[in-house]
Order: structure tokens, then C-alpha cells, then sequence
């Protein structure tokens, strides 16, 4: 296991004072581990983007500690934050682009204003719009390109002073379906090729499920739930976790509960997802139920699968339901109750 290259313990964030303070942030716990793509996921309003300006100090946490390649951001002079701030780059929803300079020379602010000379600036530049798949429009300005090609040329802008630590704020959410799916692809080849780390705050569950391995989900502030991402999809925990996994379903299956009893059963293997559970169940104990919901994802290339089922009134049949699924090996269920 790889050792952690962000740690943050016990971090608070509050705007405002006396009565009217207001916790963004609330004792908030997290390590993410060197080379890894780490998501952290909410809703609007849960204090995401918060957070990860926090981890370069863009926000200044009120209390607690950020500790990054070993160095405690909240105790580094002006001119040391500015240093360590190049190993923690940061790519926007917006872009963010100089919009009065080429593709080339945007990639080459963050060198010239390090002291890099503008030969080897612009040398470097071109291999890095050459990596992210634009080198054919090295001189073309922003208002020229797409908005993905935009957020490629601010991922190799952000990758110009070879940084430690990606942090990508709601980088897809103003794209289509498809760019989003490129852009994810570009940054999964980035973490694989270049050992870059990333961090990916995001409201969409797809998002994580495309990229990254754990995740962490906040909800009012607070870390509600967090672990490996197959983990966390197949067997949510927590309220908030399931609202973000189960966007529809969670909802809708409110209306199945009354008078029935209903189990949620998790498929944590491929081999256990495609087994025919409900075929097996009427034929080797005679019991027929109803599925409510059903899902099947693939993470980090595991199937994954949910399902919620309407088990018989029979308290008999029920039970002889429950007890063969709890015999299944990687299936695991849980019972829904009327105030989840």
C-alpha cells in the first residue's frame, strides 16, 4: 500500500462569526495515498469545493492540519506556500484560461513566472500540448478551441511545473457526456503514466465510478461515508451514500415499502453478479420475489450489482429467503426500512 501524500486531521472551516459562523467544514479526516485517484463527492452545498481549496491553502482551514509530501501547508511562510503550491496544481469547471494568449503560452505562464527560461518554457510546453493531444494548436487561442480542448490545454498548463498532486475541481461538469468521458480517459493515462496523484471533487457518482479507486462522500460538511469505491457502491452505509448511489432508486423505492418486508442484496464479485439469484431461490426453496430495483456497474473492472427485493408476506418464506442468500458467498443484503 502506497504511503499517503495528503493527509488531513481534524479540519474545520467556518465563515462568518458569532451568530452568524457557519461550519463548511466540520473535523473533516482524510489520507490520500501516492499515485491514487481519490474522489470526494456531495451534493451542492456539502463543502467540496471547500475542501479541496483547503488542500493549497486557497482557503485558510480555521483549525486542524493539511499535510502534503510530508510538509504542513498551514505552517509554510508566504514564500514557501508559493513554493509548494507548484507541486499542488489545480484544474477548474471553468477553464480558467488567459484568453489573450495561444495555447502555447498559457501552458507556459505558470514556467516564466517560476524563473524558466522561455526556450526551454516553450519547449517543455510543446510536449505537454503534445501529451494532452493539442500540439497542432499550440498557437491557437481559446476562443478557438472546444471545451474540452480547453481543459486539456488547462491540464497541461497545470502539469507545466511537474506537480505532485492534481487537484481536479468539478473539471467535467461543463462538459458533454462524451468530452467528459475523454477527459476522464486523459487523466486516468496521466496517473498512469506520469505517477501524477489526483484528487477529483465531482456531484456525479459516474465520474468516480469511471476514475477513481476510493472515495470519500461528504454531506453538511462532514465526511459521511468514504473506503474503496466498489465497496462503497455495492454496500452503501450511510443516508448519504445512497442518495448518490442510488439517485433514482433511493427514492422510488419509498413507495414499494409499505406492508412489505424489502431487503437491499449487494453482488460484490463478477462471478456472484451474474448468478441467477432469483431463479435459484423459486427453485431451490420454493420462494418467488419481486425485484423492485436493479443495478449493474463495472468499477475499476469488478461488476457490481444491486438489487432490492420484495420478499414473500409469508414470514416462513421470507426467512428461508434471507437465509439462503446470507449463504452465498460475496452477496450480502441488508433489510430497507420505511424511515430510510
Amino acid at each position: 500500500m502506497n504511503e499517503p501524500i495528503i493527509q488531513i486531521k481534524h479540519l474545520t472551516k467556518t465563515f462568518g462569526e458569532g451568530g452568524s459562523a457557519f461550519n463548511a467544514l466540520d473535523d473533516i479526516n482524510l489520507e490520500v495515498r501516492q499515485g491514487e485517484i481519490f474522489g470526494i463527492i456531495g451534493l451542492s452545498g456539502a463543502g467540496k469545493s471547500t475542501l479541496v481549496r483547503c488542500i493549497n491553502l486557497l482557503e485558510r482551514p480555521t483549525s486542524g492540519e493539511v499535510i502534503v509530501d510530508g510538509r504542513h501547508m498551514t505552517e509554510l511562510s508566504p514564500k514557501e506556500l508559493r513554493e509548494a503550491r507548484r507541486n499542488v496544481t489545480m484544474i477548474f469547471q471553468s477553464f480558467n484560461l488567459l484568453m489573450q494568449r495561444t495555447c502555447l503560452q498559457n501552458v507556459c505562464f505558470p514556467m516564466t513566472i517560476s524563473g524558466v527560461s522561455k526556450a526551454d518554457a516553450e519547449k517543455r510546453a510543446m510536449e505537454l500540448l503534445d501529451l494532452v493531444g493539442l500540439k497542432s494548436k499550440a498557437d491557437s487561442y481559446p476562443s478557438q478551441l472546444s471545451g474540452g480542448q480547453k481543459q486539456r490545454v488547462a491540464i497541461a498548463r497545470a502539469l507545466a511545473t511537474n506537480p505532485k498532486v492534481l487537484l481536479c475541481d468539478e473539471a467535467t461538469s461543463a462538459l458533454d457526456p462524451t468530452t467528459t468521458t475523454s477527459i476522464l480517459g486523459l487523466l486516468k493515462d496521466l496517473n498512469r503514466k506520469l505517477g501524477v496523484t489526483i484528487v477529483v471533487i465531482t456531484h456525479q457518482m459516474s465520474v468516480i465510478e469511471d476514475i477513481c479507486s476510493r472515495v470519500a462522500i461528504l454531506d453538511g460538511g462532514v465526511v459521511a461515508e468514504q473506503g474503496p469505491v466498489a465497496d462503497i457502491f455495492s454496500n452503501p452505509s450511510t443516508d448519504a451514500a445512497r442518495k448518490l448511489v442510488y439517485p433514482n432508486g433511493y427514492n422510488e423505492r419509498q413507495t414499494f415499502i409499505t406492508g412489505a418486508k424489502i431487503i437491499r442484496v449487494a453482488f460484490n464479485s463478477y462471478e456472484c453478479t451474474y448468478e441467477p439469484l432469483i431463479a435459484s431461490l423459486a427453485i431451490d426453496c420454493g420462494v418467488k420475489v419481486s425485484i423492485l430495483f436493479a443495478d449493474i456497474r463495472n468499477i475499476d473492472g469488478k461488476a457490481t450489482g444491486t438489487m432490492i427485493l420484495r420478499l414473500p408476506e409469508n414470514a416462513d418464506e421470507a426467512q428461508r429467503a434471507i437465509d439462503y442468500i446470507a449463504s452465498k458467498e460475496h452477496i450480502t443484503y441488508e433489510e430497507v426500512h420505511e424511515n430510510v
